[in-house]
């Protein structure tokens, strides 16, 4: 594509897939979640008695709340004095002020003193939304205390003890919970024990426990699987194989035994040997099969990977995930119009479902940059609008909002242009200097180049050691011949950023190409080729400035190789007046005319044909 979509982190956006569902957690990792969200969304609201879970004249006297306290659990009877009453309203204005831990201590207290499991609870909150789990855990031990039947205080719990330095604590309950557990409950909280274990900071200790939970129950699918993830997670990857290998044999038609025998398998040949050997068996296995295609996409393996994600799609023509990835791989291919129709679909489906909590913004982007390649800026409009601002000031929306700008004002409305980049409001400082870089950049394509350079001299003035600011008003001083300006814009630069090589770069081209200071030039392109020995702009500007000092051969072999990484117009309309003064004027010719080809307007071609009088 002409512009280039970035697609050299393909494999990661297609693990992803566009989607943002979070992963799935364990109940004491849900209820940890739960309690800090709550803590902290609820010290917004003034208290209330209401708000502090409390009943007049006596506390308990009605029925606790779902998820405060099981029913089998009996509330105290203690009447709500002024005292008590004034107690938990300055615990909860000390949190809404930032004062936690006289909130937290001023809640224990009054929980310890009513015996009332609910403001144990509160207490817990306070902890937790600031991130103390000793404090938490102290507090959590007092609402199990007053609460022994309370499903949720048991889940804090267990998340915040696997958490401690002591996660052995948990081992008991653990146990005790699988023994007690239905033959169809158990496999799942095996499951959901061998995940909580692998929050543990101690990998061993953790992997010791899990070895002595699952002991009693080796004869369950899950609990070979449990092992190996936990071995995995212990660094252990021969009993990971092992207890995975143990699995598929036990269960060889799980696709989740397949999956895990992958993912502990030596290296990704050896994955895909298992991949591919149940998918011949299994060729309806989903999951294993999009497994195998990401290790495709891993492996650069991109038209195998297609034909994985087609037979995907073919089975369930709704799923988004093989529509996005074969979207993102007719990119890749530089297959526009399978990608356009694969993303396409991608977008009208997420229309459809307005729940799916997927991403669409990259699409939208790639979609409109298809569009814009093909001269329909009307297009890339549409969908560039389609990217919602979010929160935060999305950057991507702010980039969507930069080229919608840019198109308008190629359509031929400046001022509507203008107005689009005025109107957004930002209090970054950053967003505003791009701000005024696109406002110069939409000036400078309008042909207004004396206008765009007043623009970007009013933004240095507002953002003085901006670089991006300084190096555009540096390109933009030399075409209106303020070479000083030019030259202090790009030394601010080296000062600022002396690792910036395109400062050099620029500073050292434009003297050799005003042959001006040919050492000093030289000097600074030397300079940025330390910093990027294999760009072909600065390997461009070296030889250039060779040829400038009369070093023909050097500047020939510099500028060749400039061009074998990167043909470009300009780099190839260089070698041709190279070669042309060596009197290789049939090599210097046959440049020319393929670069004319390519860009027939280009001004140095242009000029160079002229200046030289020579005749294609």
């Amino acid at each position: 594509m002409k512009n280039t979509i970035a697609i050299a982190s393909l494999a990661l956006m297609l693990s992803a897939c566009a989607t943002v569902q979070p992963e799935a957690t364990t109940l004491p990792e849900q209820a940890a979640a739960k309690v800090e969200a709550k803590a902290k969304a609820e010290p917004a609201a003034e208290p209330t008695a209401d708000s502090l879970l409390l009943d007049q004249p006596g506390m308990g006297e009605s029925g606790a709340e779902p998820g405060q306290a099981n029913n089998q659990d009996a509330l105290p009877a203690t009447v709500l004095t002024n005292e008590i009453l004034f107690k938990l309203m300055a615990a909860e204005i000390a949190f809404q002020r930032g004062q936690w831990q006289a909130a937290y201590i001023t809640a224990l207290g009054v929980a310890q003193e009513t015996r009332d499991p609910r403001i144990a609870r509160r207490a817990t909150e306070f902890a937790m939304s600031m991130s103390q789990p000793a404090e938490a855990l102290s507090a959590i031990r007092l609402w199990r205390e007053l609460a022994p039947h309370s499903e949720e205080a048991t889940q804090y719990y267990l998340g915040l003890v696997i958490l401690s330095d002591q996660p052995a604590q948990a081992q008991p309950l653990l146990a005790e919970r699988l023994e007690a557990a239905s033959p169809q409950e158990r496999g799942a909280l095996i499951v959901q024990i061998q995940r909580l274990l692998l929050r543990a900071k101690n990998k061993a200790t953790a992997f010791d426990m899990l070895e002595q939970l699952l002991a009693p129950y080796a004869s369950l699918p899950q609990t070979p699987l449990a092992l190996a993830q936990g071995a995995f997670a212990n660094d252990d990857r021969q009993r990971a194989f092992k207890e995975a290998s143990s699995a598929l044999k036990a269960e060889p038609d799980s696709e989740l035994a397949a999956l895990t025998l992958a993912q502990m398998s030596a290296d990704q040949n050896a994955s895909v040997a298992v991949l591919t050997q149940f998918l011949d068996s299994h060729p309806q296995a989903r999951e294993v099969r999009m497994a195998y295609a990401r290790i495709l996409v891993e492996q650069k393996q991109f038209e195998p990977a297609r034909a994985q994600f087609e037979t995907l799609l073919k089975a369930q023509p709704q799923d988004l995930e093989a529509t996005y990835a074969l979207g993102i791989l007719g990119v890749q291919a530089q297959d526009l119009g399978s990608a356009e129709k694969y993303l396409s679909s991608y977008i009208a489906a997420l229309e459809n479902r307005p729940h799916e909590q997927r991403d669409p913004t990259q699409a939208l982007l790639i979609l409109a940059q298809i569009a814009e390649d093909r001269n329909d800026s009307t297009g890339a409009l549409r969908w560039l609008e389609k990217i919602a601002p979010g929160e935060l000031q999305n950057p991507a929306y702010f980039s969507a909002l930069l080229k919608r700008a840019q198109l308008i004002a190629k359509q031929g409305d400046l001022p509507a242009a203008q107005n689009l980049l005025k109107d957004y409001a930002s209090e970054n400082a950053q967003q505003q200097a791009q701000i005024i870089l696109a406002q110069a950049l939409i000036l400078r394509e309008a042909g207004l180049d004396h206008a765009a350079y007043s623009a970007l001299e009013a933004g240095l003035k507002r953002f003085p050691d901006n670089t991006e600011l300084l190096y555009d008003t540096a390109m933009a001083a030399e075409k209106q011949q303020q070479y000083k300006q030019m030259e202090t814009a790009l030394r601010r630069i080296i000062k600022l950023e002396p690792q910036k090589q395109h400062a050099y770069n620029a500073l050292g081209y434009s003297l050799a190409e005003r042959n001006l200071r040919l050492p000093e030039a030289r000097k600074l392109i030397a300079r940025a080729l330390e910093l990027a020995p294999e760009d072909p702009f600065i390997l461009d500007s070296m030889g250039w400035v060779e040829f400038r000092l009369g070093n023909f051969k050097q500047a020939e072999a510099l500028l060749r190789r400039s061009y074998a990484l990167r043909p470009d117009v300009e780099i190839g309309t260089h070698l041709g007046e190279v070669l042309w003064v060596s009197g290789k004027k049939d090599e210097a010719q046959q440049l020319w005319r393929t670069a004319l080809a390519k860009e027939p307007d280009n001004a140095t071609l242009k000029s160079t044909l002229t200046r030289l009088k020579a005749t294609l």
